[in-house]
């Protein structure tokens, strides 16, 4: 299993066929969870995008005028390689940053940002509670927290359905589209093994964040947490 301290240099391994993968693999929903995240935002300044990944996040938010800067703090510099080149084709390279950074140690000040999202990378931290807390700390008072996270289903028959499709299917065809069959076995044994609902609400709350919400997507899926500042 893929040690989470080594997990720049995993997805730098899968960074060309991330995007194609992601999209086939969960036959373009996940467009529609990022779309309804950055939907219910307000409009915001500057927005840090926390494993900003391949830009999915960061291009929806500066796209539909929910932050006028973003910028996007990852691991692996691979994949910030496509989230640069998707904001120069949207025309929007100019308001997107991109910085290789570790998530439980931001280089920011304190209170810098007025929002903090995180599309599908908090399981991926090595130390989740040190990831909150760091952002916390560069979230202004009164800003927004919205993470999107990967969840199990509540539904027995979805839940079957759901573990069949991690354990085999996803792997089989991540291997044979990336060639890298440890990276995808590592990305489904994250996604079963990792907290999510109220525990995780649980966790935001110990880090400082209040009004802390849930709202599971697509069956439980995924899942949308939502926090302030105070």
């Amino acid at each position: 299993m893929e040690d989470k301290r080594q997990i720049g240099s995993l997805f730098d391994r899968i960074a060309g066929s991330y995007d194609r993968l992601n999209h086939l693999l969960s036959v373009d929903i996940d467009k529609c969870w990022r779309r309804q995240a950055v939907r219910g935002m307000q409009p915001a300044q500057q927005v840090l995008d926390v494993a900003v990944g391949t830009g999915d996040l960061a291009i929806e938010l500066l796209r539909r005028d929910k932050a006028q800067t973003v910028t996007g703090v990852d691991l692996s510099t691979a994949m910030m390689h496509y989230a640069a080149e998707k904001a120069e084709r949207y025309h929007l390279g100019q308001r997107l940053t991109l910085e290789q950074g570790n998530a439980q140690a931001m280089q920011y000040a304190d209170n810098q940002f007025d929002a903090v999202t995180c599309a599908y990378g908090v399981r991926n931290f090595a130390d989740l509670d040190a990831g909150l807390r760091e952002m916390y700390r560069v979230l202004r008072p009164g800003g927004q927290l919205v993470i999107l996270e990967f969840s199990y289903p509540a539904n027995a028959v979805i839940r079957w359905a759901y573990d069949l499709y991690f354990s085999h299917i996803m792997p089989f065809v991540g291997k044979c589209l990336s060639k890298d069959k440890t990276a995808y076995n590592y990305l489904c044994h994250s996604v079963k093994h990792f907290i999510w609902g109220e525990q995780m609400v649980s966790h935001l709350q110990q880090a400082g964040f209040t009004n802390v919400h849930f709202h599971p997507q697509t069956f439980g899926i995924s899942t949308l947490y939502t926090a302030t500042k105070q």
